[in-house]
C-alpha cells in the first residue's frame, strides 16, 4: 500500500487550520531529498511554518512538499518528499500527530498479525480461507 502520511499531513494542515491555529512541519532535515535552507536545521532536524501567510505556493502532494519562504527575510524555495516529516503539529498547542520511521511502516506485512487467534467477528470467529486468498484485515478480540 501506499503510505498515508502525505494524506494524514493534508488532513492534520487542514484541521489545524480550521481551528485558527498555526501549522508546523518537524522536519528530518538530513533526509536525502529533503531541500531546506541548512543554516537553520538544529540537530539533523527544522521545523517550518506552513501557515498560509507564511508561505507562498504550497503544495502538499503525494510526492512533494513545495513551498516559497522568507527565512530571516531572505526568500528560500523548499521542497521535500512527505516521508522527511517527522511530524506536524499546531505552534499554539502543541497538538498535532508525530509519524513513525517509515522503515516500520514499508516493513509490515500482513503475516506479521498472524501471531495469534484472528476474529471474524464480533465473538472473535475463525476467518475463512476466502479471507486470506482476499488480503482482508484480520480482527481479534482483546480483553
Amino acid at each position: 500500500m501506499k503510505s498515508n502520511r502525505p494524506y494524514l499531513i493534508r488532513a492534520l494542515f487542514e484541521w489545524i487550520i480550521d481551528n485558527g491555529m498555526t501549522p508546523h512541519l518537524l522536519v528530518d532535515a538530513m533526509h536525502p531529498e529533503a531541500d531546506v535552507p541548512r543554516k537553520f536545521v538544529e540537530e539533523g532536524r527544522i521545523v517550518l511554518n506552513i501557515a498560509p501567510t507564511a508561505v507562498k505556493d504550497l503544495l502538499l502532494s503525494n510526492t512533494m512538499i513545495t513551498f516559497s519562504a522568507r527565512f530571516s527575510g531572505v526568500p528560500a524555495a523548499v521542497s521535500l518528499p512527505p516521508s522527511a516529516v517527522l511530524g506536524i503539529y499546531a505552534r499554539e498547542n502543541g497538538h498535532g500527530m508525530i509519524f513513525p520511521p517509515e522503515e516500520e511502516l514499508e516493513s509490515h506485512t500482513p503475516e506479521d498479525d498472524q501471531d495469534g487467534p484472528t476474529g471474524g467477528g464480533a465473538q472473535g470467529g475463525a476467518s475463512t480461507k476466502d479471507d486470506a486468498k482476499a488480503g482482508r484485515p484480520k480482527l481479534r478480540v482483546v480483553k
